[in-house]
């Protein structure tokens, strides 16, 4: 029935499964409660019996942790907490023996306030040329330099002693670089480059959309001085069309290793944009490879908004001349259970068993899509999101900084459960540093693997399949005709992928062999909020 396709080689980003590790609630290998990078290597052998084709991980590098790693004060080590140089090259070496990409993250739109250029630049004062590193300026009176908010809450400037502000779009703690000074760009040149030496496949480049600001800072004309949050579409904060130069000159670096190597080194985007086609411009053929198609994890559960969503991915994105790298969760968003159960933001644990089922669903729409596919820690165990953590134990700086009128993202990024009877669910041998709830026992490693309708089972037949079969290679799409609520679509040759996102039962419109089902019960009908993948038994229909 299948032939096997070989692992990803040249392009192998177009394709490739990667599973994003938030380091610190991974596995703890030192028994501190927080996880490290030996405890991403011991657990190596289960993401290669997962069929990921790579991990991402989140930062790992010296920090304050304000922002647990997104405020970085060294970019060329690695925080003791997490372990060292040395143990990062052999999670590296360990993770190719297993045939898995390493890809990191890389954070150069702001450092930490304890970096020592920051501090080089309070130290050295106003006009000098170290504060210009950094955007900081005079203030309106008693005003700040403008009116702009942080995403954190609250104005994105802060005041220092001598009286000067600087930019911080998101925590106090994390200074905006000013990328019109080439000391910057340079200097995150050699970052990259550091990288690379050591064998990484490629980085995800946090905020990549935000590096440069609009010249002279104006007002934002639309803020609302009482909004929680910034405006994400600040027009003078975001999407500056100087970025796509840094790209440009990034991807020369990258294609640089991968010529020298022969091994394809990639740059992965996190691109706050919603207008697609904005999006698109970032994956040219000379900047950015991939960037996470953030509309996809923001679709309701409908079956117009969902194929209206893929068809934006696939006619934009791939027209760039790059693939979709599709995304149902990550480190900064509810849970897709408790998301799809009507939970979330608000702390509301919704409908799990409703979310469950869609979620399961839309997790073999997601595989059986065109393009590369994202998933984060914890979604192939089917997590719901943790929305009862008591006020005294969340750490997010989004919380503290609207006051608690936002609950932050504390609930997506409670320590993995591996074993159901050990202590910490097998993730610490002591307290882990977010409490995990006594129904995570449920949805522990063992425990799923001992069921064969878990979610991890569901998750490794839907990457066995996706792996073998060659119609999942293809770039061929094309949908099916179908009753309301209802999507099909073909892929390559036989392959065929139904989603029922009605409340009814519905009759499959195609004859074929049942491959893979989200739900027990398919086979000729689909349940309400289900998937399922078959090999058809006649030619496509048209």
């Amino acid at each position: 029935m299948f032939t096997t396709r070989p692992r990803p080689g040249a392009d192998w980003w177009r394709t490739a499964v990667i599973y994003q590790v938030y380091l610190r609630s991974f596995h703890d290998s030192d028994g501190d409660g927080v996880g490290d990078l030996a405890g991403v290597r011991a657990k190596l052998p289960y993401l290669r019996a997962l069929g990921v084709d790579g991990i991402w991980l989140n930062p790992f590098y010296p920090s304050p942790q304000h922002d647990h790693g997104y405020d970085v004060s060294d970019y060329f080590s690695v925080d003791p907490r997490y372990g060292t140089l040395d143990g990062f090259d052999r999670l590296v070496d360990d993770a190719h023996r297993h045939d898995i990409k390493v890809l990191i993250d890389l954070v150069p739109n702001h450092c930490s306030t304890e970096h020592p250029w920051f501090a080089a630049a309070l130290a050295a004062g106003p006009g000098s040329p170290e504060r210009a590193w950094f955007h900081f300026a005079d203030g309106r009176g008693e005003e700040p330099p403008n009116n702009w908010r942080s995403v954190f809450g609250g104005p994105a400037w802060q005041q220092v002693p001598d009286g000067q502000w600087y930019l911080h779009s998101f925590a106090p703690e994390q200074a905006d670089f000013n990328w019109r000074h080439p000391d910057v760009a340079a200097y995150f040149e050699q970052v990259l480059r550091f990288w690379l030496e050591r064998g990484v496949d490629g980085v995800r480049i946090d905020v990549a959309h935000g590096l440069h600001k609009a010249a002279g800072l104006p007002d934002h004309g639309q803020a609302i001085d009482d909004e929680l949050t910034g405006d994400p579409l600040n027009p003078h904060a975001w999407n500056q069309p100087e970025v796509h130069d840094v790209w440009r000159r990034w991807r020369q670096i990258a294609d640089g290793y991968s010529a020298f190597t022969g091994r394809e080194r990639v740059l992965i985007g996190e691109v706050g944009v919603l207008d697609t086609r904005q999006l698109a411009l970032y994956q040219r053929p000379d900047e950015l490879h991939q960037t996470f198609y953030f509309e996809f994890l923001r679709a309701h559960w409908d079956a117009q908004i969902l194929s209206d969503v893929v068809d934006r991915g696939l006619g934009t994105i791939q027209d760039a001349g790059s693939s979709v790298a599709w995304v149902l969760n990550n480190h900064d968003m509810p849970r897709s259970v408790t998301r799809y159960g009507g939970g979330a933001p608000g702390a509301h644990a919704g409908d799990v068993d409703l979310g469950t089922a869609r979620a399961r669903a839309s997790a073999l729409l997601m595989l059986a899509l065109p393009g590369a596919a994202y998933l984060y820690q914890g979604e192939e165990l089917g997590l719901p999101e943790v929305t009862d953590l008591p006020d005294n134990v969340l750490t997010d700086p989004m919380f503290h900084r609207s006051n608690g009128e936002r609950r932050g993202r504390d609930g997506c990024r409670i320590p993995l459960p591996w074993s159901a009877g050990q202590e910490a669910f097998g993730f610490s041998r002591s307290d882990p540093w977010l409490p995990q709830p006594d129904w995570f026992a449920m949805h522990a490693v063992d425990h799923q693997l001992g069921w064969g309708e878990s979610m991890l089972h569901l998750y490794r037949e839907a990457l066995g399949v996706r792996r073998r079969l060659p119609a999942l290679a293809s770039h061929d799409f094309d949908w099916l005709a179908t009753e309301p609520g209802v999507l099909a679509f073909t892929r390559g040759d036989g392959f065929c992928c139904v989603v029922n996102c009605s409340s009814r039962v519905v009759a499959v419109p195609v004859d074929g062999e049942l491959l893979l089902a989200s739900h027990q019960d398919a086979g000729d009908k689909l349940s309400p909020n289900s998937a399922a993948w078959y090999l058809l038994s006649s030619p496509t229909p048209t």
